[in-house]
């Protein structure tokens, strides 16, 4: 299956009538519930981002009515949480660490 993200929140804080600063939550997913076993998976990723830090412009500040939903994706980074949920699914359901099996049956020596 391919990883599906979505866009769960996006909270904007204004000034003058401009958005400065986004809150912004984005859900992954990836794999199947239904499978035995399961190889579903989800994890949520969040940013609060100003408009500007320092010397850094991250976006200009427009009203919030003129914010499409691929604005805000595209203020989201993206490649990076992209990175950690593939490290997340390999170590979870791709490679989990092995459990340990019990031996019930061990005898104590003498």
């Amino acid at each position: 299956m391919a990883v599906t993200k979505t866009l769960t929140k996006a909270v904007p804080y204004e000034k003058d009538g401009k958005v400065i600063r986004w809150d912004l939550e984005m859900k992954y997913e990836d794999g199947d519930a239904s499978a035995d076993p399961s190889t579903y998976y989800s994890s949520d990723f969040d940013v609060t981002l100003d408009s500007t830090e320092g010397d850094t412009t991250n976006f200009t500040p427009k009203a919030k009515g003129e914010w499409s939903k691929s604005d805000l994706e595209a203020l989201c980074p993206i490649s990076l949480w992209d990175r950690i949920f593939a490290s997340q699914y390999d170590s979870i359901i791709t490679n989990p660490p092995s459990k340990p099996v019990p031996d019930n049956e061990f005898t104590i020596p003498s």
